[in-house]
C-alpha cells in the first residue's frame, strides 16, 4: 500500500479501485512518491481536458 497523487481535476476512484501507479514525486506533499496513471484500469481520464491530454488520460475531441 502506497500514497499516490491523483493528477487533474476530480476523480472517480473509490476505496477498492484498482489503479496503475508510476514513479514521480510531488514536491509540496511530503511522503508522496507515486502518481496514478489516469485513463488506465479503474481510473478515468479528466473530462473537458484540451491541452496536455496524454498526462491526464483525456481522449481527443471529435470535430
Amino acid at each position: 500500500e502506497v500514497t499516490a497523487y491523483i493528477p487533474g481535476v476530480g476523480h472517480n476512484l473509490q476505496e477498492h479501485s484498482i489503479v496503475l501507479v508510476r514513479g514521480g514525486r510531488v514536491k509540496d506533499l511530503p511522503g508522496v512518491r507515486y502518481k496514478v496513471v489516469r485513463g488506465a484500469l479503474d481510473t478515468q481520464g479528466v473530462k473537458n481536458r484540451k491541452q496536455a491530454r496524454s498526462r491526464y488520460g483525456a481522449k481527443k475531441e471529435k470535430g
